[in-house]
Parts: structure tokens; sequence; C-alpha cells
């Protein structure tokens, strides 16, 4: 193939403006028509440590914003499945493979199983392309550090999807390579969870060893050190161990990047997006010429249903009754993650000040992806496409280091873990009432434990972690059923089985979970 420095100018910007979002702060981002992403008389040729390889790992980044990815089938696994959310909408919509997604079993013949199969692999495919034109294309004149730059962004997504795939399925295929015929891919056997995660260790100590601390504004939303040494915190943590879980999340702690100065309200803003909080996001961006195309659909399944102004999405992921029961008096967190509609006697209102209908088809909604009424006017779009999607948050970060130090344990470590925990508390009760969410003074490592574990809940309250959460602290099946998810099994649910479409075209090469 041609030198990516060989290419015309013109060919060059067709090729990059459509494969990756460039957020600027602020709500300028979504009425700003330029194309974002794009190479232009002002940063070309390669600004910030970008380089030759871009056409390649942006194709990467473009998949965060698939539908497979990032959309229904996620949002159904990591945040439905678990006490913080149920289905939402109409009883019947989405039919049986949502339904059973709230309330067990699921089956094999489930389609959300097989488009998060196929999702998380196309990045994988996409990863590993890049991997292969860093290391084979001899056509490309690059230096040895953008090389590996480029490796480390490849990496980082590669295990982001690996963590994805190994928390929902269990044993999956390990693939590391293209192959020459794409369906010998279908024929790779399973490795066990240990082999994944350790694979997973490997991509992102070395994408921690070789990415950038920060990127130039121009090219925000990139993979960065403290995205892939948080995301290794948490691949720590989901194997309890806890001594690397507590320093891969130090290392982000004490890197200078982020801090925990956004207010909470602000985060979940679009004004709020990439701020100080942002460890990782997948970036998206509309305007009223592209309302849809370089967006991603995670905040319309979301959005209130109703006609009208109030027709802004699907209704999904509403806030359980066991999520509103789980906050402290006064939490300001509480009003800013549920929506709660208006009744005859009571008005809801939004961020906005706006007063929702009466009549709703669900009483609650998710309040972190509402969008802002005056960019759905100006962008001509009522379904939030531009809305980036929060993969890892700083006070997510903040509160592993809490959970790993506690469970490390010793006098010092427990200090440490509960100055964590309230530095976390401290923020979120900004604005609130004199003695709102009082700082945890316990010196007891079990009751220090119950602390971290309340705070999780309500400060990442429907942020994809909640399932995940319970699953690895054992208590998933007590927890499920308390919340009326009777079916729930954790022989069998925590979980999710292989796609029996993906069984078939490995010619039984694939094996079903237990329980299926």
């Amino acid at each position: 193939m041609k030198s990516f420095t060989q290419l015309t100018r013109k060919a060059q910007l067709a090729l990059v403006a459509v494969l990756i979002l460039l957020s600027t702060a602020g709500c300028k981002k979504f009425l700003d028509t330029q194309r974002q992403g794009g190479y232009d008389d002002t940063n070309y040729p390669y600004p910030g440590g970008s380089g030759p390889y871009d056409q390649f790992i942006f194709g990467a980044y473009n998949e965060l914003r698939s539908f497979n990815l990032h959309s229904q089938s996620f949002i159904t696994a990591t945040s439905i499945r678990s006490d913080d959310a149920d289905k939402g909408s109409t009883a019947a919509d989405g039919g049986s493979n949502a339904i059973t997604m709230d309330n067990f079993p699921v089956l094999a013949s489930n389609g959300f199983c097989n488009t998060l199969w196929l999702g998380n692999y196309s990045l994988i495919t996409k990863c590993n392309s890049t991997i292969k034109e860093v290391n084979t294309n001899t056509t490309i004149v690059a230096s040895e550090a953008i090389k590996q730059q480029t490796l480390g962004e490849a990496r980082f997504l590669r295990a982001y999807a690996y963590f994805n795939l190994v928390r929902l399925f269990g044993r999956v295929p390990l693939i590391d390579t293209l192959f020459s015929d794409p369906a010998a891919q279908n024929n790779v056997a399973q490795s066990s969870a240990a082999q994944i995660y350790a694979f997973i260790e490997g991509d992102l100590t070395f994408a921690a060893s070789v990415l950038p601390l920060n990127w130039d504004a121009r090219f925000v939303g990139r993979a960065t050190k403290g995205a892939a040494n948080g995301l290794l915190a948490k691949v720590y943590l989901t194997q309890q161990k806890w001594a690397q879980a507590m320093t891969a999340a130090n290392a982000v702690m004490t890197s200078g990047q982020y801090d925990l100065s956004t207010s909470y309200d602000k985060i979940f803003r679009e004004e709020g997006e990439n701020s100080k909080e942002s460890v990782f996001e997948v970036q998206a961006t509309a305007s009223s010429a592209i309302p849809t195309a370089n967006g991603v659909q995670y905040a319309q399944i979301q959005g209130v249903r109703g006609s009208g102004i109030w027709d802004q999405g699907w209704g999904w992921n509403t806030p359980s009754d066991q999520l509103v029961a789980a906050y402290e008096a006064n939490d300001p967190r509480k009003a800013r993650t549920i929506l709660f509609t208006s009744t005859s006697t009571v008005p809801g209102l939004t961020i906005y000040g706006e007063t929702t209908p009466v009549g709703l088809p669900n009483p609650r909604y998710n309040n972190k992806i509402y969008t802002n009424p005056a960019l759905r006017t100006s962008i001509g779009n009522r379904f939030g496409y531009w809305m980036n999607i929060r993969i890892l948050r700083y006070a997510d970060v903040v509160l592993m280091y809490a959970e790993a130090a506690n469970e490390v344990g010793g006098d010092a470590n427990i200090t440490a873990a509960r100055t964590a925990l309230n530095s976390v508390r401290a923020r979120a009760r900004q604005g609130a009432p004199a003695g709102t969410l009082p700082d945890v003074t316990t010196t007891d490592q079990a009751t220090l434990r119950t602390a971290i574990r309340q705070e999780r809940r309500v400060e990442l309250a429907m942020e994809h972690d909640r399932f995940f959460d319970i699953v690895r602290w054992g208590i998933a099946q007590d927890v499920l059923q308390a919340a009326g998810k009777t079916n729930f099994a954790n022989s069998r649910d925590v979980l999710l089985p292989i796609p029996q479409t993906q069984i078939d075209l490995s010619a039984g090469k694939l094996t079903q979970n237990p329980g299926y």
C-alpha cells in the first residue's frame, strides 16, 4: 500500500475525518460543523504525538461508537441485569431478548449476547489490524516512539474489549492476530478466564508504559497512561489482586492529570465531557448538518419515552426502587442520577427546569444521560447522539484505590482507604444541607468495606459497574433476588451464555457455559 505521507492532502482529510471524533470543552463542539479529528492547515501533519498510523488506529476508536458495542446490548447486559435498573419502556418492548436480560435466565439464542460478542470482537480485529500495520508495513516511515505509542493505543483498546468479554462470557477465544481467511477466526477454541486476564494485564501494562499522560487538545479522547492504569486497576480488582490494584490506581491518582474538582452535577452534562474527572470516554458529536452519523445511540436508548418534545428515546434502563432507596438523606447524587417524572400532585423537574408531563410510561428515567434542550433545538435532533459515554471516571479510580487499600489492610492502608472514600463524599455533598454525607470515621476493616461498597453503588449508579461489582463481591444472588429478580442463580447467571450462533459457526469448537 502507499505510504500515508504520500497520500494527497485531500485523501488524508477524507480518510481521517470520518474515523475519529474530537471534542472541545463546553457546548461549542456541538454547534461547530467543522469535521472533527481531521487534519487541516493548522494541525498538519501530526500534532501532539499523532502520526502516520492514525489511519488504522482511528478505525478502532470509531468502533467504540458502534451499535453492537455500546448501545442496546451493552446497556442491557451491564445495567438492566443489575439491581440499579429495570428494563423500562413498555412491558413487551424488546421482546424476550430484553425481558430475559432483566429477569433471567438468558437463553443461548438471545440476540443481545451475539451482538455483544460481535461488537467486542470487531474492536479486537481493528486493534489487531493496527498492530500488524505497525509491525509489518515497511512503506510507512515513523519513529520508534510513534510506533510504540500506536501499539499502546491498540493494546489498550484490545484489552478493554477482552475485559468486556471475559466478564460477560468467561471463557472466550483469545485472538491476537489476523487470519488470512477471516472465517478461520470462528474455529479458535476458548481460553480460560485466567488466560484472558493474563493477556489483558500484559496489554495494559505495556500500554501504561508507552502512552502519553495527555494529548494535544485536538486529540482529546485518545487513550492515555492514566486510562491504561485505571483500567488495569479494575482488572486487578476484579481478580482480587488487591496490592496490584492499589498500585495501579495510585499511579492515576498521583499523575497530576485528574481530580475531583468537577461538580457531580456538571460531570454528566455536555459541558462536563472530558473534564478533570474523565479518565476515558467514548467521544461523540453531532451538528445540524450531521445529527447522528458521528454520534452514538447510547443516550437515545435511555431517553424519556413520550411524545412531542418528550419523545427523547426508548425509555429503557429505568432506575429501580432499590436504587431510589439506596441513597443517604439529602444526597445530591440521587436527583442528579434519577429523573422523577410528574404525578398529578408532584411536578417532575429536569436539570434544566423543564416540567415533565404527567402520564409518561415510566415514573423514572436515567438523569445522567439527559440532554440540553438548547442543543436538541440547535442540532434539530432530540435523541442525544452527541453525548459521550463515560467509561472510566476518576471517582471510580479513587474508590478502587479505597477498596484495594482496605483489603490489603493494616492501619496505614485503612487510613488511606478512608481518606480516599471521604474525598469522594466531600465532592458529593457540595451544596447540600449541613450534616449531609458526613465523613466516614470507622477504623474497622469490615465496616469500612461496607461503606466503600455503598459509596460505589451511589457514586457510580447507572454507569455499567453495578452488576460486575456484586458478582465479584459474591453477593449477586442475594442482592438480585431481593430486588425481585428471583430467577437469578449464581451457578448460571453470573455469566451470559456463549451465543448459540457462535457455537454453530465454530462447528462445536466453542462449548457452552455451565447451566445453559
